[in-house]
């Protein structure tokens, strides 16, 4: 099945500055979010496998938008995550069906690399809601720099029927890290952990 997009938003923030001291590189952000009719609003459905498959086809569309939003290769790209807010009428399942069992290997795919699990979070909300996406290191998640979260919301979405799924990269970790933990110039990349 395919998703059935009402609509798409992209969001770029850039950090030039952090409590007064220059961050250089800038740290970017770019958020790709799609607002979807959600097959199932209202009625419980045994198998999800449309919502999986459509996680797949998000995936790769929504990693594609972010990291092209970035002006920068996809390789380049450090940190990832992912995140759904279903309407009123959805249930979190929903959520977690177009998150989990498909969408990583586009993304993947698309940032070259990405050992570690793609962190996300599910919530249910209405009209504006906000979205937070947890960020990690695409091939590290003990690098502590990376662990970070980017807000994003769409002021008419989602409707009762309809779900927010987002794909969010960044070219770096927070501004000024300084809690210590393995580096990125650390990594072994191994495991997607170290």
């Amino acid at each position: 099945m395919t998703p059935k997009i009402r609509k798409l938003v992209t969001v770029v923030d850039e950090t030039l500055t952090e409590m007064g001291r220059a961050v250089s590189p800038p740290v970017r952000r770019a958020a790709a979010v799609a607002v979807i009719e959600n097959p199932f609003a209202g009625r419980y459905v045994e198998d999800l496998a449309p919502l999986i498959d459509m996680g797949e086809a998000l995936g790769q569309l929504l990693a594609e938008r972010a990291v092209a939003a970035l002006g920068v290769a996809g390789d380049v790209c450090e940190s990832y995550g992912k995140a759904a807010l279903v309407g009123a009428d959805g249930e979190l399942e929903h959520a977690a069906a177009l998150l989990h069992p498909k969408m990583g290997a586009p993304v993947r795919k698309t940032l070259g690399k990405g050992a570690a699990l793609i962190p996300s979070s599910k919530k249910r909300g209405g009209v504006g809601a906000e979205l937070d996406i947890p960020l990690g290191h695409k091939d590290a998640a003990f690098v502590r720099s990376h662990f970070d979260g980017m807000q994003v919301a769409v002021a008419d979405a989602p409707r009762a029927d309809e779900i927010v799924v987002a794909v969010a990269v960044t070219t770096g970790g927070r501004p000024l890290p300084r809690v210590g933990g393995l580096t990125k110039d650390q990594i072994k990349g191994e495991d997607g952990l170290r």
